[in-house]
């Protein structure tokens, strides 16, 4: 999300990691953190803030020299983390790292790296979050509740995740008991027993999801170049709603970005991908060139000679058929050093989205078929929009099947399969939807640091 002059200076100042978020920006902001810091040197004014919220949206694309990442959340990681737990026998993870093949296997180790840096990175970044709001009156008046919105979207957005892979699935009831990951909304600038934090329940979590989901929307402009709106708040709001099976709310959603008109189909589904720059469906994506932004979608999922990896995870017969003749997104696999690839993930430097207008619209035809209710469109109509696009038949009076295939092919690969599987109730390879193994390990060595931590079920202690 930043441009190349953008470099954080940060160093970890304790093993636990709800670190003080404070980026440097062309040298302006150059802070050496010690184990106390004064919060009012690095916030003091309108510019520091808002440098400090680019460091934000580097965080959520999965930036950190700080902590030694680069991909995790929505730099790709935490998509294809998804996709490995839902695979059941259509992908394979055929790389040489363990950490994913872990995933994959569903054997997480307490130490692996890779999940251990979507805790991190998650903490990290809600903590410049935090930051940024108790410093918002420093901001402008004019620009003042942007910032707080782009603030509580990022922080939102990261618990959401957060939650989603480190707890129970809200599908699997018991809201209240099963308990997710810690909520922390207060900067933390130095290490002391407040920093100690209990882990909250699905449903504290969730809740606090949706607050600042709920209050960024209010306070985001309807545009904002390549950062949050309101459309991108309603979207990730849609996607909460709909993991809750709240249908009324996840339709709502929905239906306030594609009402927007901000955005379209774009004419082919192949014109939804490998774009340097967001497309008509995009509503938000992570930017990415050759000085800046991270894709590890690309760098796993495509092959040498496009500039990534040797082909980590390969696409298997049984995907396929789970298409139609003459569906044109059949034309969106291909063979590459010995294995079925995806184009969506193909070309290097391209941008990673998040969220496409094609979602909104499965979700509102998904949500208002349940209810028997029209919002916006009939469930056929929105249906029939995004098979249109792809050269295929309409489907009269569609049953919830028709709905839930669409979105199976619709969004192949791009992070939803774990959740849609888990609010199914599904299962993966012969383990259950609310399997302990379906759901990440906190990180050892967060146990270690924290007393008042404790394991998930299924996981050693440390």
């Amino acid at each position: 999300m930043l441009d190349s002059n953008l470099k954080v200076k940060m160093k970890k100042i304790y093993i636990i990691t709800f670190v003080l978020g404070l980026v440097a920006c062309n040298g302006d902001l150059d802070i050496k953190p010690q184990q106390s810091l004064d919060q009012s040197v690095a916030l003091s004014n309108d510019a520091n803030v808002k440098k400090v919220l680019l460091g934000a949206y580097d965080g959520i694309s999965g930036f950190s020299q700080a902590l030694g990442s680069y991909g995790f959340l929505w730099g790709g990681d935490i998509l294809m983390f998804s996709e490995l737990l839902a695979a059941d026998g259509e992908l394979t993870w055929v790389g040489t790292y363990n950490q994913p093949r872990e995933v994959y296997g569903k054997k997480i180790l307490t130490n692996n790296s890779f999940t251990r840096a979507n805790w991190t990175g998650g903490y990290y970044t809600i903590n410049i979050c935090n930051n940024i709001l108790e410093a918002i009156d420093k901001v402008n008046e004019d620009d003042r509740d942007r910032v707080k919105g782009e603030a509580l979207f990022i922080r939102g957005a990261v618990y959401f995740e957060l939650v989603r892979f480190f707890g129970q699935s809200y599908s699997a009831g018991n809201t209240s008991s099963n308990l997710a990951v810690p909520i922390v909304l207060k900067g933390t600038t130095k290490i002391d027993e407040s920093s100690f934090v209990k882990r909250a329940t699905v449903e504290e979590v969730y809740q606090q999801v949706l607050s600042d989901l709920t209050e960024a929307e209010a306070l985001l402009p309807d545009e904002n170049d390549v950062y949050a709106t309101k459309s991108v708040a309603a979207a990730i709001l849609s996607r909460v709603y709909l993991g809750m099976a709240d249908y009324t709310n996840a339709a709502a959603a929905a239906d306030r970005v594609i009402g927007s008109g901000l955005f379209e189909l774009t004419p082919t589904y192949e014109g939804a991908f490998n774009n340097s720059s967001n497309s008509t469906e995009d509503i938000f994506a992570m930017q990415v060139n050759e000085q800046d932004g991270n894709n590890d979608m690309q760098l796993y999922w495509s092959t040498s000679e496009y500039g990534a990896r040797d082909g980590d995870v390969q696409i298997n017969d049984k995907h396929l058929t789970y298409y139609e003749d003459g569906d044109a997104r059949l034309d969106m696999f291909y063979d590459s050093n010995g294995a079925r690839r995806t184009t969506k993930w193909q070309q290097q430097y391209k941008i990673l989205p998040i969220a496409r207008l094609a979602e909104m619209y499965l979700t509102r035809a998904e949500a208002n078929l349940r209810l028997g209710t029209a919002v916006g469109d009939t469930p056929e109509n929105d249906l029939n929009a995004i098979r249109d696009r792809v050269g295929l038949d309409p489907i009269t009076d569609p049953t919830l099947d028709d709905i839930l295939h669409e979105r199976k092919v619709e969004l192949a690969f791009e992070g939803s399969a774990i959740h849609d599987l888990k609010r199914l109730k599904g299962t993966a390879d012969g383990f259950a939807y609310n399997a302990n193994a379906m759901i990440f390990p906190i990180p050892a060595r967060e146990i270690s640091a924290n007393p008042n931590l404790v394991q998930n079920d299924g996981y050693s202690a440390n």
